[in-house]
């Protein structure tokens, strides 16, 4: 039997909670969600090794010393489903994560001095045995013997996991510190099948003040916010993010406090919102308006909301008074 690529991993959906312990106890397993690459990794019959990205990039020749870990550790015939990370610092940093890939082409000289890790939380298939449709308590007793064969200092690491709501609650409060962006919640008899929201996320996020500096769609119809904070060592008002789309009952409350940007306004015509998104047109807007948003803690080199944040309310609250930079001050609880 061969090793299988999925055409998809299995994918998680998003949940505003923790499932209610006292309902269905032992049916969920929780574990630290990841702020990385999601990698699908396969050691072949004939002991080649294949790092694939969830939207089917390959990462082989990116991290070799994780190819080479697969190939030590894992019997041929095996395939895993992780996160490749970088800690800095005693933190997950992203961003170190994205130079990796971009300076790829030094990438043997980068394994040794930006060494990455491979976080890995599940197992489809195991020394030619397909486990995708057994239990995801099954699986995970595979992956935890498997991992006996890991050595210390292994780029090679298994997730935390954890059935007590107690912990989980303590990990979705203290690991934030370090870059976990939440927990990912799994039914414990679910199977894995590519593709499908099984899974659920409880993403850690912050309630936070921002201004208003431009937005999509029109003045008097918005579709979306695009928020600025001032910089703490320049004293300019630069972009941090957007907003999803917002309500058509959101629209109403603000479109009357917008006005058009008058003489210069400290933003371009068009702006890169996110990390991942290209320049796109919008209006400008004088930047007076505050609003309350909820946003995922993640953030690119501390620059930039990584995520659309979702508008809460319009505040009482003079731009000044917005704290710099990405300072998240407030935090929800599960």
């Amino acid at each position: 039997m061969h090793v299988r690529l999925p055409l998809e991993p299995m994918l998680a959906r998003s949940t505003d909670q923790l499932p209610d312990p006292g309902v269905g106890c032992g049916r969920w397993l929780m574990e630290p969600k990841w702020d990385g690459y999601r990698a699908i990794c396969l050691v072949y019959g004939d002991g080649k090794v294949r790092i694939v990205s969830r939207n089917g990039t390959d990462l082989t020749r990116v991290f070799p010393e994780i190819a080479g870990a697969l190939a030590a550790i894992l019997p041929r015939g095996t395939a895993v489903d992780g996160e490749i990370v970088c800690w800095r610092g005693g933190k997950l940093d992203f961003h170190a994560l994205q130079r990796r890939y971009a300076c790829r082409r030094y990438a043997r000289a980068l394994a040794r001095s930006e060494p990455a890790h491979l976080i890995v939380f599940d197992v489809l298939e195991l020394a030619c045995r397909d486990l995708r449709q057994r239990p995801w308590t099954i699986r995970r007793h595979a992956l935890e013997a498997l991992f006996l064969r890991a050595p210390p200092g292994s780029p090679l690491t298994l997730s935390m996991q954890t059935a007590d709501f107690y912990v989980a609650n303590r990990w979705f409060d203290d690991l934030s510190e370090i870059g976990v962006e939440g927990l990912i919640i799994k039914p414990a008899q679910s199977r894995y099948e590519p593709g499908q929201r099984l899974w659920l996320k409880l993403k850690t996020k912050a309630t936070t003040e921002a201004i208003i500096g431009g937005v999509t769609g029109s003045l008097t119809q918005p579709r979306q916010l695009v928020l600025g904070r001032y910089d703490s060592k320049t004293g300019r008002l630069r972009v941090v993010g957007t907003t999803t789309r917002i309500s058509d009952r959101a629209a109403s409350e603000i479109t009357p406090l917008l006005l058009p940007a008058t003489g210069h306004h400290p933003w371009p015509d068009k702006l890169a919102t996110s990390w991942r998104t290209a320049s796109t047109p919008y209006l400008g807007v004088e930047p007076g308006i505050v609003v309350e948003i909820s946003a995922d803690l993640a953030t690119d080199r501390g620059r930039r909301f990584r995520h659309a944040a979702r508008y809460l309310r319009v505040l009482d609250v003079a731009p000044e008074q917005v704290p710099c930079d990405l300072d998240l001050q407030r935090r929800e609880q599960p």
